[in-house]
């Protein structure tokens, strides 16, 4: 019996999508930080400096598709947690702590990550990254109109 390959599809998407989030999920487990906690740490980790705090929850909506006030309430226990530090009226900055947990994390997950990824060939990885990029976009834009 022969396997096809097959297309990209919402399942297929989503498969792989949470396949490597449990991958990331398990990493997190261990230092007792969630999925969300750690997409809105990396926003600060990868700033700059400070961040305006609504820069950070702009970015949380609109990676994770939560509304305003659960992103605020995930930087609130970052903040109580010590990984965030107000900065300012408006501002929130990574502390040492947040930044020694983001750099754990990712240092941890890196070699799974190489592992998930090797031997597909940089074209291949490009067309599923325009791909992807293009369907993100329009999936946004269906988004767009149904929360009107």
């Amino acid at each position: 019996m022969t396997t096809t390959t097959p297309l990209v599809d919402p399942r297929v998407i989503a498969l792989a999508h949470y396949a490597g989030r449990a991958v990331l999920e398990n990493v997190l487990a261990r230092h007792g930080v969630t999925f969300q906690q750690s997409v809105t740490l990396r926003l600060a980790a990868t700033a700059d400096g400070p961040v305006e705090r609504e820069q950070i929850v702009d970015g949380v909506v609109g990676a994770l598709k939560i509304d305003a006030v659960e992103a605020h309430e995930v930087i609130g226990r970052l903040i109580a947690a010590e990984l965030l530090a107000p900065d300012g009226v408006s501002g929130v900055r990574i502390t040492d702590a947040g930044r020694e947990l983001y750099a754990r994390t990712a240092g941890e997950t890196a070699p799974f990550t190489a592992r998930i990824y090797a031997g597909i060939p940089e074209e291949d990885l490009a067309v599923a990254g325009r791909v992807l990029g293009l369907i993100t976009e329009r999936a946004n834009a269906e988004l767009t109109t149904l929360t009107k």
